[in-house]
C-alpha cells in the first residue's frame, strides 16, 4: 500500500501557487476530494482558538473552536453544489499529542456540520509504516495530488504536485481502503477525547496544516 509514492514525479509549488493550482482544479469538475492528516504536531498561527491553546488558555481555545463555523458551512454548501464530495481520515497516535486533542475538538465542528472525518489509531497499521509513515495528501478526484511541504522551520511551505493518474488511482486506493478501516468520528471523540484532562501547550516550533 503507498509502495509506489516514494518514487511519484512531483511539481515543487511556493504556496500561495499550490493554493491558487488548488482552487482552480476544485471546481473543475473533479468528482472528490480525499485527505490523508498523519502529522500529529501542527501549529495554526492567526487561527484564535489555536493561539488560545498554545497561549495554555484551553477553556478559551474550546469556547472559540467553532469561530471557523460559518467558513466550514459555505465551504460544505459549495462542495454539495458543485458535487465534489469531501472525506478526511485522521490517523492519530496514542497517547494523544496536545494538538490532536485540540485539532478533534475543532473538527468536531465540521462533524456537526455535514463533513465526513474517520479516525484511524496509528497502531492499526504499524505494518504498513514499517519503513515510512502514511502519506499525507489531498488527493483531487484523479486529476492530481498534493503532498504539503515545510521549510526548515517546520512551516507549510506549498506541496508537491502529482499529476500521474497511475499513481494517483494508487494512492486513493489506498485512502480508501484505510478510510474503510476508520472508526466513526464521535464514538471516537467521546471515548478517546472527552475524558482527557487538559492538555499542556503547542509545542513550539510546529508545523501548520495550512489545510484547517
Amino acid at each position: 500500500m503507498f509502495d509506489s509514492f516514494p518514487g511519484g514525479v512531483s511539481e515543487r509549488l511556493d504556496r500561495p501557487t499550490y493554493h491558487a493550482d488548488l482552487g482552480r482544479i476544485y471546481t473543475s469538475g473533479i468528482g472528490f476530494l480525499n485527505k490523508l492528516e498523519r502529522g500529529q504536531h501542527f501549529a495554526e498561527r492567526g487561527f484564535a482558538s489555536w493561539e488560545a491553546f498554545a497561549a495554555g488558555d484551553w477553556n478559551r481555545a474550546l469556547s472559540l473552536a467553532d469561530e471557523g463555523r460559518e467558513d466550514y458551512a459555505q465551504e460544505l454548501r459549495r462542495a454539495r453544489r458543485l458535487g465534489v464530495p469531501h472525506r478526511r481520515l485522521r490517523v492519530v497516535e496514542f497517547p494523544i499529542t496536545p494538538y490532536v486533542q485540540w485539532e478533534l475538538f475543532v473538527l468536531r465542528v465540521r462533524v456537526d456540520l455535514g463533513d465526513d472525518i474517520k479516525i484511524l489509531d496509528a497502531r492499526e497499521i504499524s505494518n504498513i509504516e514499517q519503513r515510512r509513515p502514511v502519506p499525507e495528501v489531498v488527493i483531487l478526484g484523479d486529476v492530481v495530488m498534493y503532498e504539503v511541504v515545510y521549510d526548515d522551520d517546520g512551516n507549510a511551505d506549498g506541496a508537491n504536485r502529482y499529476t500521474d493518474r497511475s499513481l494517483i488511482r494508487e494512492t486513493n486506493l489506498g485512502f480508501n481502503a484505510l478510510y474503510g478501516r476508520g472508526e466513526g468520528f464521535h464514538e471516537f471523540f467521546e471515548r478517546e477525547i472527552e475524558p482527557l484532562p487538559p492538555p499542556r501547550a503547542a509545542r513550539s516550533g510546529a508545523e501548520s496544516s495550512d489545510l484547517r
